[in-house]
């Protein structure tokens, strides 16, 4: 599961990193991302500009949009499958940017707090989480833009941590999850990111509250 990630860096690095377009005015760096909140997100390999949508898809047949909580990850070996994801998987893909994200390691100690992690690209580069998007409408017509993170096995890396990992795409590999491929070969996109061109570190339990969103979230923590 990936249920907090970051986006720390200015527009202007991850224009330059990914090559791309319009980035939305209300764009601003974030230590804490959580579920429920706008994030920045790639939908057209053409004109690759960038919208914010909200974390936790919505699906179309959704009564209400609080079903997104339930749906902010997607698990990368059955979107074929399951109801919520597999029209968006056919025809909704997304980027989501990020530059970073957290996981917890359960404790060795009874009772004692999961501890969080925070891992990046080698040197800090941004990148992009494979993502599904939908369009939900409430029965007034307002529409909803939501999208949700895919996730798969973890790599050597983040197995140490967690058992899950999200989809990451670097600038070589993010576009091709976006093109008119067939499903079989884009499910082959969705593999765990090479750990050698991965960092991790300890983080302390501030993360934890969504509230609490500066720089001391991302700072390692000192044992």
């Amino acid at each position: 599961m990936c249920g907090r990630f970051t986006i720390t860096l200015e527009p202007a690095a991850f224009q330059e990193e990914l090559e791309l377009g319009k980035m939305p005015s209300e764009w601003k760096p974030r230590f804490n991302v959580a579920p429920g909140q706008a994030i920045p997100v790639v939908r057209d390999a053409e004109d690759r500009d960038v919208a914010m949508l909200r974390w936790g898809l919505v699906p179309t047949w959704a009564k209400e949009p609080a079903i997104g909580y339930r749906m902010i990850n997607a698990r990368s070996e059955t979107l074929s499958e399951k109801p919520s994801f597999r029209n968006a998987f056919r025809q909704r893909r997304c980027l989501i940017l990020a530059d970073g994200f957290f996981e917890w390691q359960q404790p060795a100690v009874s009772r004692a707090p999961k501890a969080p992690f925070y891992f990046q690209l080698l040197g800090g580069s941004p990148f992009a989480f494979a993502g599904l998007w939908e369009t939900w409408r409430s029965s007034e017509g307002s529409a909803l833009e939501s999208c949700t993170i895919i996730t798969c096995a973890p790599n050597e890396l983040v197995a140490r941590f967690h058992n899950r990992m999200p989809v990451i795409m670097d600038k070589d590999a993010c576009w091709g999850w976006l093109s008119d491929a067939p499903p079989p070969d884009l499910q082959g996109l969705l593999q765990p990111y090479p750990p050698e061109k991965m960092t991790a570190y300890p983080v302390g339990q501030g993360v934890n509250n969504p509230r609490v969103d500066d720089p001391q979230v991302i700072q390692p923590l000192v044992t």
